[in-house]
Order: C-alpha cells, then structure tokens, then sequence
C-alpha cells in the first residue's frame, strides 16, 4: 500500500469490506461514540455520527463527552415510498430518532438523534419496511434520484425502473451489513468480493440522477452521472449523459469549485447499465485517492480532459456513444396542487419546508401524514426540492385526502409566495459537523424578511430558486440558485446569485462574508431593478446576467450542441 494513500483510503482497505470493528463499538457501554476509524465506515451502512453542537461547550464545562447521536439515511430510488413504509418509518421517528422525518435533497428520508444503543434496532426496522441504509452514504454510488413527474405517469414508470435496476446494480456486495445490523451472523467462510468497487470502494461519493424533461426538478447536471430521458411517442428512445457534476466546494481554496455535467453522448435503454458501470470504474480507477478534496469525478474528468474520459469510456465499452439526442427543460423545482395523470389518477403535491416532518410549535406535520398514510392506496413520492407528492390517488378519493391535508395544516402550498415554493435548506446547525452557520433553522426566519422585500416590489409571486448553505459543500446544491446564501460563520453568509431557473448556470460570488442587513439591502436593489426592468417572463437570474449585474459564468451549459443533435 503507497504511503501517499489518503488516511481514508488506508482505512477502507484495512476495514475488511466495511467492517471494521463496528459491531465492537455498538457494543462499549462507556461511551455513546464509536472509534473514528469506525464512523468512516459506518457512513458505507448509511449512517453518521453526530453530537449536539448546541450543547458542545456546556458538556464541555461539566467534563461530559458530547451529546453523541446518529443519523441515519434510507436508500429509497427514486423517492418511492408505499403507505405501509411510511409507517415504518414514522414508528421508527417516534420511537428512536427526534425531530421526526426529514426528507433531504436526494428524495429519501433522515433520521436524527438516534442513541447508539438504538441504531441496531433502527436498522432492523427500516430493513423490516422492506428498505436498506447500505450505501445510502459514503465512497459509492450512492441514493439513485429521478424525475418526480406525474403529468406524465407511464413515462414516468419507465424511468422508475430502471432508477431501481440501476440502484440495485451499484449496491456494494460485502456481506457485513447483514452480519452487522440484521442477523449478526457470518453467512460464508467465501472471502468478500466487490466486483464494481474493489476493495477501496470509490475515492469518493457517487451520485447519479435521471431526469425527464420538460422538468429537470432532480438538477441533473449537478450529479457525477446525469441521465437525461429521451422519450418519443410514449416510448423511451435512451438516455442523453453528463458527466462530472458536482456541487461541493471549500472557502479559500480556488482548487475546489462547483461543476456542472459534461453532456458526451446518448445512449439506448439497453446500454446504460453497462456504460453506468464503465463510467463509475472509470472514476474508480483514476479518482484521486490522496487529496480527499480532489476525489470527485469532476476533478478526475478537468484533470485528464473530457476528450480523455470519453475515449477511455468508450474503449471499456467496445463501441461509441451515439450522438446526443434534442431536448428542452423549461421548469425547475416541483409542481404543487392537484394534477391529474394520463390514467386519470390524481397526484397531490405538497411544499414541505426544508422537507422537515415533526409535531411542533402548534403543527402536526408527522401526525397528519401517519394518519394520510393509513387510508392513502396509492404512495408517496419525495423530491429532490424536500416536498412530497401523495401519488395515484383516484378521483373519487380526493375529498378524503384534502379533507386530511386541511386538518394537519398541510395545505399551506396553496398561499405560498413564489421564493418560498423555491426555497431549499440543509440541516447545518446543530448535528452537521461541517456546519459553520445556521441553515435550516435560519429558513423560517429569512423567508418572511425576502417576502417582505417582494412584495414591496410587486414581485411576491415571482418564482425564485433561493437556496441555503450551511457551508460550502453543496448538500442544497446551493450553486444551482438564483438567490444562494453559503454560510461563512455564524451570522454570516457569501451572497451568489444569477443561476437560471432551469438548472444549466451556475450562480456567481455577488458579496462575500456578509450580515444579514447586508443581504437584505442588497437583494432590496437588485428586487427593484428586476421590478423596474425585466422583460416579460424574465427569469431573475436571466435579468441579472442580461443587464450585467453580474458576468455570466465562464461554465454555461449549452443544452444542446447543434451540430451533434439526430
């Protein structure tokens, strides 16, 4: 092994296929912590170790450890949910983990503040709801997303299979999970074998996303491996492929920076797992594995060139990638209200602030979906935006359901301002480790001070993508916003604006380290100029970048290259 080797990797390839000493650490009555060799693992099971940073410097004082706790994410493709699992998973949230459901940016739920004495009965519940963590988390590929679009509903169920065939297809093959979570039993003396990972895994995260346009509500060109669903006459011709999308940056260091998805070629339905596979090996094989910072396939495709990856793709292939295939997005984040499917099922789409589900501050959110989940015959579907959608509901049901959604204070979709239909937040403060300013729990208050602001310009109902970042690492796809705040310190943010709506231009530094007067007055100028000036069914960022408020970035995304269209 090269002592160049990052500690990280050293630690994957010594961790005897993500084992470790894991199921010794769940065992310690000491302490609420496992060893930090072992939390590195433990994100491969699709759980983090966390402490309460609230309660840091108290702790501190009376010589305590932290408040140790975990965070467990599912991998659900696609962000498919029966009622039967959601009440699994509510069970799970009211008996182990506080603050109820939180549905994250990649269509799936997270649990927080689960005790390690509770994590192996967690497991065994959510593995009961005919669900998996493993691979959730860490260097693979990891929660596959898709377009959540009912107005085209077989189409949709096209794409939905093979979201799950390809989640299936990278789910890492090492036998520790059930030895560890399920059943606690050695199944084989067969020595473990990863015949897509190898025995490091990935050098870092994998994503892959499909979407379906007109709609790119999963961000596409944000995912290492972007899928873009060509459909013609109600039959799925393939997919077109962006490679090298990425959200993730670090403050200070111009090495590290955004990246949207290289568009290199479409493929036929049959193909794509096979070229899915080549593309990920690819990365597996040339990813840097000694600055963790770098590791990204983004960084693996402007190290060598995109010609390069192309060429060393299609040589792993044995064939060439046809050219692209025409297509058009027009819209991004979810459609709210009632929408009827090409079958005549109705779907119902609810805003979900920062995807937060719990029974707080005179809201019954948790309490009201149980209760949607007991009489609902159809499923739910959660977004890559942190709603949801209450899926297949037949007309003759609708009465019931909005009756439910009117009860629990679930219908606040209805009244909601442009911005905040659009807003999206990740957890930050107080379990996120990487944290250095509120996100989540600074949402609520900033909304009604931008709205405020909007509607003093007659611009309430403008639809904005607003986006908050706790750091910079991207969990929000914070990059990706007409509005983006990514946190400094507390109390402080990098104000970036001038993304489209559409998902295919990265926003732009606009003021750096900054209060929230700051932001305020800045966004109150920039919301009376759009006013004033913006031409009819102008986008904001469109306005910004057409009237140079700020320089349109050097990474646009053409949507599609002429000459290569069929």
């Amino acid at each position: 092994m090269s002592s160049t080797l990052s500690h990280l990797e050293k630690i994957k390839v010594d961790g005897n296929y993500l084992r470790g000493t894991i199921e010794e650490g769940l065992n310690d009555p000491v302490t609420g912590a496992i060893s930090d060799d072992d939390t590195k693992l433990l994100k491969f099971h699709g759980s983090y170790q966390q402490d309460d940073r609230d309660l840091r410097d108290e702790r501190r004082r009376q010589k305590l450890e932290p408040a140790y706790a975990f965070m467990v994410r599912a991998r659900l493709p696609g962000g498919v949910v029966t009622p039967q699992q959601w009440l699994g998973f509510d069970h799970i949230a009211t008996t182990w983990a506080g603050r109820g459901l939180r549905i994250t940016t990649r269509q799936t739920f997270q649990l927080h503040g689960i005790l390690k004495r509770n994590l192996k009965a967690t497991m065994q519940a959510i593995h009961d709801s005919l669900a998996t963590t493993l691979a959730a988390c860490g260097d693979v590929n990891r929660q596959v997303v898709s377009s959540v679009n009912p107005l085209l509903s077989s189409q949709h169920q096209i794409v939905q299979e093979w979201t799950e065939k390809l989640s299936a297809h990278f789910l890492p093959r090492t036998r520790a999970y059930h030895e560890i979570w399920l059943d606690g039993k050695k199944i084989t003396d067969e020595p473990d074998h990863e015949p897509i990972y190898g025995n490091a895994y990935l050098p870092r995260k994998f994503k892959i996303g499909i979407a379906i346009p007109p709609l790119n509500d999963i961000d596409v060109f944000a995912q290492d491996l972007g899928l873009i669903a060509i459909i013609e006459n109600g039959i799925l011709q393939g997919f077109n492929i962006a490679v090298g999308g990425g959200m993730g940056a670090t403050h200070g260091d111009d090495t590290t920076y955004p990246r949207l998805g290289s568009l290199i070629g479409f493929v036929p339905p049959e193909q794509i797992i096979e070229v899915a596979e080549s593309i990920v090996t690819v990365q597996r094989d040339y990813g840097n594995r000694v600055e963790r910072q770098h590791a990204r396939l983004k960084y693996t495709i402007d190290h060598h060139g995109l010609d390069w990856f192309k060429s060393e793709l299609e040589q792993r292939l044995g064939y060439s990638l046809q050219p692209l295939r025409d297509y058009h997005f027009d819209h991004n984040g979810d459609r709210f209200g009632w929408i009827e499917g090409e079958d005549g099922q109705w779907h119902l789409g609810l805003y979900i602030e920062s995807g937060r589900l719990e029974d707080v501050d005179g809201k019954q959110f948790l309490t009201g979906m149980r209760e949607l989940a007991r009489v609902h015959k159809g499923e739910f579907r959660l977004t890559c935006n942190q709603n949801l959608i209450i899926s297949n509901v037949a007309a003759a049901d609708r009465a019931q359901i909005d009756e439910l959604v009117r009860q629990y204070g679930l219908d606040g979709y209805i009244k909601q301002s442009g911005i905040r239909r659009h807003s999206i937040a990740c957890v930050a403060l107080p379990t996120c480790g990487l944290a250095m300013a509120e996100s989540e729990r600074y949402l609520p208050e900033l909304l009604p001070k931008l709205e405020t602001l909007l509607a003093k310009h007659n611009l309430l109902d403008a639809p904005i993508l607003l986006r908050l970042s706790g750091c910079p690492n991207g969990c929000s796809r914070p990059y990706l916003g007409e509005i983006t705040l990514v946190g400094r310190a507390i109390g402080r943010y990098d104000l970036r604006i001038g993304a489209d709506f559409i998902g295919q231009r990265i926003n732009t530094l606009y003021r750096e380290n900054i209060t929230e007067p700051e932001i305020l007055g800045s966004l109150d100028t920039l919301f009376g100029a759009y006013a004033q000036n913006r031409e009819q069914n102008e986008k904001f960022g469109d306005f910004l970048v057409r009237t140079e408020v700020i320089a349109a970035p050097s990474q646009r995304l053409i949507p599609i290259i002429l000459d290569a269209v069929v």
